[in-house]
């Protein structure tokens, strides 16, 4: 392992850490639910390792996280970012941290997701911070998100409106299922994102989510897309830990 990939995972592991010590993409999906850490929580959503196969290239991701602050009235603070490493690359830069954002997420509605009846409804805005040896542009995301019961499952509505790092402006739709009740439940979620400047992708997900405790649940996901006119495969696998932090 390269010594600046090697630097960036202790910054990912550093980070989380420090967090966690004395902060919601929802996993393994793209999209999230409307819900959010409860008060005084902190959730680390940590993916180890992934892989991702986009046309010929190939891509090792991980470590992923996700750290997610719990705050009075309904509100939580998102830091993310994730490490890849191109595995065909023969020269050049193969390593950069991406996918790095800073957000907050707000419950505008109590529903099912609260414990009470009818749809719950959260909105999450937030700033795309520059990547380490990737894009070093910003931008900025918004998004409404509706989820509610349907028979033996929960539905996510997730729409998403963006100005992206190199400047053109997307839109993100996508649905998330899952089972309901106890155990493994299976999961599913498909999308559509397209930009102003001609890029789209059309992706679907499956997977499993696996409560092992209240504060820790596993997931693993595979998704296959259609981005930009080629085939794209991708392997997740990871886990979401709680952690009371304060009253």
């Amino acid at each position: 392992m390269s010594r600046t990939f090697s630097s960036m995972v202790s910054a990912c592991l550093v980070m989380a850490v420090f967090l966690s010590a004395p902060a919601h993409a929802y996993r393994p999906f793209n999209g999230t639910d409307a819900d959010v850490a409860e008060a005084g929580e902190y959730e680390l959503e940590f993916g180890p390792l992934g892989y991702l196969r986009h046309g010929s290239g190939r891509t090792l991701l991980g470590p992923a996280i996700v750290n997610n602050l719990g705050l009075p009235g309904g509100f939580e603070l998102v830091l993310e970012g994730r490490a890849e490493r191109d595995l065909g690359a023969t020269d050049g830069q193969r390593n950069r941290f991406a996918d790095t954002a800073f957000s907050v997420k707000h419950v505008l509605r109590k529903g099912v997701l609260q414990g009470e009846e009818g749809v719950s409804i959260a909105a999450e805005c937030g700033v795309l911070l520059p990547e380490v040896h990737g894009d070093h542009g910003g931008g900025g995301t918004c998004a409404a998100i509706v989820s509610q019961h349907a028979g033996p499952v929960t539905v996510h509505v997730n729409a998403e409106v963006a100005r992206n790092r190199d400047r053109s402006s997307g839109r993100f739709v996508g649905v998330i299922v899952e089972g309901r009740g106890e155990g493994i439940r299976p999961v599913l979620e498909i999308f559509n994102e397209r930009d102003n400047q001609g890029g789209r992708a059309n992706s679907a997900l499956a997977g499993a989510i696996w409560p092992y405790r209240d504060d820790l649940v596993f997931d693993a996901g595979i998704r296959r897309a259609r981005e930009d006119r080629e085939n794209v495969t991708e392997l997740r696998v990871g886990l979401t830990w709680t952690i009371p932090m304060f009253k």
